[in-house]
């Protein structure tokens, strides 16, 4: 009980708010965040293999600037402002993949750029990831495992004069029933906002934000139709994120022609 009164507590004083103005749930600090980001990205790269020259390098490094730029522009209270931002290409044409950690450490796989296909594509991607950091989804996560696991062992404690066998069958079923219905439709909440900033953000970058349904559509061609059904999955399916970026492509595209008209003007 006592463990389960601290966290309530705390959970009282824990909130802040995302890009989209959403309160959330956070325990940690943005200069505790940034320190296990920058330690997990050392770890990351310890044994990749960098690509440090070339037209692929380039366009990486002018979207990462274009989009950290963007951030701090778009998103002041964010705590991008804060971050030391780092981009790489990491030499593995089998992995479709990009990340970007708590504090603006970022990187794109070369296995992505053949689906990417194009710089607006890719900036999609990053600018996804990077709503990620920048809404600070990890540490968000990190704070609701510790609530409902402090929830879990009061409901274990609760249970302690029933039989084992019926205890264990009970912490079973809201184990699954947690993940299920909370941790899995969190983790797709993530994704939606993510999908959101970033594409503001590559709007804003000066990127056409129509971009990302194309990109969306190669996505879900290359998976096959594959996967579990979407409410045993982390992402949302690839229709319901085309679906999503339609209903707020308005938002982006004044967003981008704003970039355009600024990046027109003689500076």
């Amino acid at each position: 009980m006592r463990l389960l009164l601290a966290l309530s507590v705390a959970a009282l004083t824990a909130c802040s708010t995302t890009p989209t103005g959403r309160s959330q749930l956070n325990f940690m600090s943005m200069g505790e965040e940034m320190r296990l980001g920058a330690e997990a990205y050392d770890e990351m790269l310890a044994e990749e293999k960098l690509i440090t020259s070339g037209p692929q390098y380039e366009m990486v490094q002018r979207l990462g600037k274009r989009l950290a730029a963007s951030a701090k522009d778009l998103y002041p209270n964010s705590g991008a402002q804060e971050f030391r931002w780092e981009f790489v290409l990491i030499d593995d044409p089998k992995m479709v993949n990009a990340w970007a950690l708590p504090g603006g450490k970022c990187a794109v796989y070369t296995g992505l750029l053949p689906v990417t296909q194009d710089e607006a594509s890719l900036a999609a991607v990053v600018g996804h990831e990077v709503g990620h950091a920048i809404s600070r989804h990890g540490a968000e996560r990190m704070s609701h495992n510790m609530v409902l696991q402090g929830a879990l062992v009061g409901a274990s404690f609760s249970m302690r004069d029933m039989d084992g066998d019926q205890q264990m069958a009970i912490m079973a079923a809201l184990g699954a029933g947690a993940t299920v219905g909370v941790m899995l439709p969190f983790s797709r909440s993530h994704e939606s906002e993510a999908d959101e900033v970033g594409l503001y953000l590559s709007a804003n970058a000066g990127y056409d934000p129509n971009a990302a349904i194309g990109l969306w559509e190669r996505m879900g061609a290359a998976s096959g139709g594959g996967g579990p059904p979407e409410w045993l999955s982390t992402h949302p399916s690839e229709a319901t994120r085309i679906e999503r970026l339609k209903e707020i492509m308005p938002e982006a595209q004044t967003l981008y022609e704003k970039a355009l008209t600024r990046d027109r003007k003689p500076r």
